[in-house]
């Protein structure tokens, strides 16, 4: 890419991550207070703001992010399978997108409930209690990758050193391509835990009754 379409791909990218991360922290505080609060009128108010900041803040951005760097890593010298921690970065993104999207469900339906009538205080309390742990989680995941970013932690793919390789390695990338293993690990223990999260929640019964 040229240098002004780079720059304009960039702040793309960081707008959007930066956003979803701050969309998703909001998310969290209105699925605690919807939980904790005494107050009907604010639980009510809580659970209509959760699925407005849905479908029309966090749904967009999070489509947007890893659209952004996509483009982003395609369009520069870093690659999408050269480094670790971009590799890593677009893994743990995308499932995040997709259970995101798949949770939008159970949201409208807490939304639908206490636009129609009350919402007693241990009433759908599993359900609740769900969506607090899911955008905690979510918070984690957008939190990794926003750290992946900016310390950009040394590491290049098999690929990556092939074509460093082939390319005439500059000196800063035989630093990099020293001990790449940690990567490998790291993008396997993260593979591994987005897994385990997901069978667990599915076992559990995260999505019943909805």
């Amino acid at each position: 890419m040229t240098p002004g379409l780079r720059r304009f791909a960039l702040t793309a990218h960081v707008t959007s991550s930066v956003g979803w991360l701050g969309a998703v922290a909001a998310f969290l505080v209105l699925a605690l207070a919807g939980l904790t609060s005494p107050d009907a009128h604010r639980v009510r108010a809580a659970y209509l703001a959760m699925e407005l900041t849905g479908w029309f803040v966090i749904v967009p951005l999070s489509l947007a992010s890893p659209v952004t760097g996509l483009v982003q890593s395609l369009g520069t010298t870093w690659g999408l399978f050269r480094h670790y921690w971009v590799l890593i970065k677009f893994l743990i993104t995308i499932p995040a997108t997709l259970l995101l999207l798949l949770h939008m469900r159970p949201v409208g339906h807490l939304a639908r409930v206490v636009a129609e009538t009350t919402l007693t205080r241990g009433e759908l309390a599993g359900l609740r209690i769900q969506l607090i742990a899911d955008a905690a989680a979510a918070l984690i995941v957008l939190l990794v990758a926003t750290t992946l970013s900016v310390y950009k932690p040394r590491g290049l793919t098999r690929y990556g050193r092939r074509k460093e390789r082939e390319q005439g390695a500059a000196p800063w990338a035989r630093d990099v391509a020293s001990d790449p293993r940690w990567g490998l690990y790291v993008l396997f223990g993260i593979i591994g835990l987005v897994l385990l999260v997901i069978v667990i929640h599915l076992a559990g019964g995260g999505l019943h009754g909805h």
